[in-house]
């Protein structure tokens, strides 16, 4: 079998759940709009800072790599920079093949020049807009939705839910948290998780990253979460040897109710939550059948993409084009939109694309 090349990856369907709008600028579009503003960057030249970024990303601590969005939420403050970094959002992941993608952010870090909640959220819609429909002039399809996500440490959280749920049919189809995990348990906001699900409304919460299986557990069987933002650290309920492995009960729970793991193998590196690519669960994960996704997390500090992240993963494991579609359709099931909507794109689009490749390999 000829491995898939990283061209070829890059043309083929891809599905996206979990990236960070303020973790996916253009370094060039920083430097642009940190100039207008006067805000100071460690870096000035668009290459220079890209690489500041994935360096200072590049720590093994989640909390030092979160401390690199203070530059990127900074030019983040008006309503024609978040309209421009959404729409340069929606078309970079289309040119990356990504046709549909959820990219969450968080609306209370974008208040600083005076822009309302909602204002915040319209100004990102309307990006997504503006950037699907110049991706469609050039023959790129995506279909993108957002996700609200309320800071852990802050006590916003059934303020922001309240906001997802009165965009719900506007563009936003799921609510988040995030931030540092220790010290700050998703059981802390469970009035905004008990409101979400009397309204019938998604949600995710990063768990299971920085933080061990107490966080998943508590995201699961407290809070009630749909998916698993990383969730990388189940692993650690997984035992055994390779063709003998026992899942302890949380892991088996995880696995036998399908809910779905946000993997993010670069970011994961980075913030010590793997040792290595070759060495990230999500080999493991894949082989015991749990509902692992492939996602980028934050594009500008790891330096990454969806392309690439599938592409280290055929270098690592050997993957082909089956497991690339395996992955990507396990992120279409996951998906937070309609299920008719997602079974259309699994079916009209990702298939066809993929039985293409497969019956050329």
């Amino acid at each position: 079998m000829v491995a898939p090349s990283y061209a070829e990856i890059v043309n083929a369907p891809k599905a996206l759940l979990h990236d960070h709008l303020d973790g996916g600028l253009r370094p060039a579009t920083i430097v642009e709009l940190a100039a207008e503003i006067g805000h100071e960057l460690p870096e000035t030249d668009p290459d220079a800072l890209g690489r500041w970024f994935t360096a200072a990303a590049d720590s093994g601590s989640l909390e030092r790599y979160l401390e690199t969005f203070g530059h990127t939420v900074a030019v983040m403050q008006t309503r024609d920079s978040l309209r421009r970094v959404a729409a340069e959002c929606a078309l970079d992941l289309a040119l990356d093949g990504v046709v549909y993608a959820e990219v969450r952010y968080a609306p209370e870090q974008h208040l600083e020049n005076g822009l309302t909640l909602a204002e915040v959220v319209e100004a990102v819609l309307e990006g997504f807009a503006a950037g699907t429909a110049q991706a469609a002039e050039l023959g790129r399809t995506i279909r993108i939705g957002c996700l609200l996500t309320a800071m852990r440490h802050a006590a916003r959280s059934m303020e922001i839910a309240e906001l997802a749920v009165a965009y719900r049919d506007a563009g936003v189809v799921g609510f988040d948290i995030a931030g540092a995990e220790a010290g700050y348990p998703p059981t802390r906001h469970l009035d905004a998780f008990e409101y979400l699900q009397r309204e019938n409304f998604h949600f995710t919460i990063h768990a299971g990253e920085a933080f061990g299986l107490p966080s998943i557990w508590q995201a699961i069987q407290w809070c009630g979460a749909d998916r698993l933002g990383h969730g990388v650290r189940i692993v650690d309920d997984i035992t055994g040897e390779p063709g003998s492995r026992r899942l302890g009960r949380l892991a088996a729970y995880v696995r036998d109710k399908r809910i779905p793991l946000e993997l993010c193998p670069s970011s994961n590196v980075q913030t010590g939550a793997a040792a290595s690519i070759g060495e990230h669960p999500i080999g493991l994960l894949r082989d015991l059948r749990f509902r692992a996704t492939v996602n980028t997390d934050n594009r500008l500090m790891s330096g990454t993409s969806m392309s690439r992240e599938m592409s280290l993963l055929v270098d690592a494991f050997g993957y082909g084009w089956p497991e690339l579609q395996w992955f990507t359709i396990n992120a279409m099931k996951s998906a937070f939109i309609p299920f008719d909507e997602r079974l259309a794109i699994i079916n009209d689009v990702i298939k066809p694309a993929y039985a293409k490749l497969i019956g050329t390999a």
